[in-house]
């Protein structure tokens, strides 16, 4: 096999798991929080024999998670918060802390405010926050300060990567960090909103569009490249 098809074959399967990507976007579009991915195409260059010509590989192994502000949209809900600007929740799971822009909370039994999940929300100095029993009036801040009754009991702690490459999606909303996080230093949080999906349905349905239209492309060059080759091997076997 010559270089070129070695070069469609590697595109085709970058193609393929972009496809896939584009699929878990839109299926994403109404939840709260997701933010969109992309693959990210990374082009390999191996020297082969003398005098031979080299062999190139494009291999669309990465993914990039788009940071942009998705849509605030008014729940209403007392302990919905949605973030405007940069920063994430911290949250406390079973495999250590993770990050989410998805800010439905709810106390639970224990009066802990956790996730739709069960994973607990923690504050800004890493502890759960804990709402008091006897609260009637539940506000919060814009930077994060929760109050009830007009007496604050915790601060709702935003954090980011020092290093944003360290952080990777690992499921749904979650992003775990590979790396150190840093206290927001001036966190903007809105009471009663969730932040939407950032995913552009259009966007994703024209890209996917796109990259079925390139896939076929490859498909094409493939068999011509087999057609060429089985050309030449019955004209050298007479």
């Amino acid at each position: 096999m010559d270089n070129a098809a070695y070069i469609t074959l590697t595109r085709m399967s970058g193609l393929r798991r972009e496809m896939q990507v584009i699929a878990h976007n839109i299926a994403n579009v109404s939840t709260t929080g997701f933010r969109r991915e992309g693959v990210v195409f990374s082009e390999f260059v191996v020297a082969t024999e003398r005098y031979e010509p080299s062999l190139s590989m494009a291999l669309g192994n990465t993914r990039h998670t788009y940071q942009m502000q998705g849509a605030l949209s008014q729940t209403g809900g007392t302990f919905d918060a949605a973030i405007e600007g940069e920063g994430f929740f911290l949250l406390e799971t079973a495999q250590g802390q993770r990050l989410t822009r998805a800010g439905v909370f709810t106390p639970n039994q224990a009066g802990e405010l956790v996730n739709m999940d069960g994973h607990r929300l923690l504050d800004a100095g890493g502890a759960p926050i804990f709402v008091p029993p006897d609260a009637r009036a539940v506000a919060l801040a814009r930077d994060g300060t929760l109050s009830a009754d007009g007496q604050p009991f915790a601060q709702i702690g935003l954090v980011r990567p020092v290093d944003p490459v360290t952080m990777s999606r690992e499921a749904g909303t979650l992003f775990v960090v590979d790396g150190e996080i840093e206290p927001v230093e001036m966190p903007m949080l809105l009471q009663g909103f969730v932040e939407e999906s950032n995913v552009n349905p259009i966007i994703e349905l024209a890209r996917m569009i796109e990259v079925q239209r390139a896939y076929e492309r490859g498909q094409k060059l493939l068999e011509s490249e087999d057609e060429r080759i089985k050309s030449v091997i019955q004209t050298l076997g007479r």
